[in-house]
């Protein structure tokens, strides 16, 4: 069984281990079978193309890597880094909350 994770495509997350530790960016996909997502601007990696009809040039582009969601903190409306849990709001819907100061995630 997968764990359910914290994370969305959209939100800001930080980088809090690894080579781009500090570093924010924005979720682009979430990939939850392997507990990774991709980064806006974070874990860039080198892919060498061949010349083809999309990029004649071909050579050698810069582009994300997934990184892994244990790796990632979300962070809230003031910029903190925050733990997240879930909690039924006043419509009992169920809604992303900061553990630090309490304030619902979008």
């Amino acid at each position: 069984m997968q764990a359910k994770l914290k994370i969305k495509k959209g939100d800001t997350v930080k980088v809090i281990a690894g080579n781009d530790k500090g570093s924010q960016g924005r979720v682009l996909t979430v990939f939850p079978e392997k507990a990774r997502a991709l980064v806006e601007g974070v874990n860039m990696v080198s892919k060498h193309t061949k010349p083809k009809a999309g990029t004649p040039q071909g050579g050698i582009l810069k582009k994300e890597a997934a990184i892994h969601i244990s790796n990632l903190m979300v962070v809230d409306s003031k910029g903190n880094a925050a733990r997240i849990g879930r909690k039924r709001d006043e419509e009992g819907k169920l809604v992303r909350y900061s553990k630090k100061t309490g304030e619902v995630i979008k």
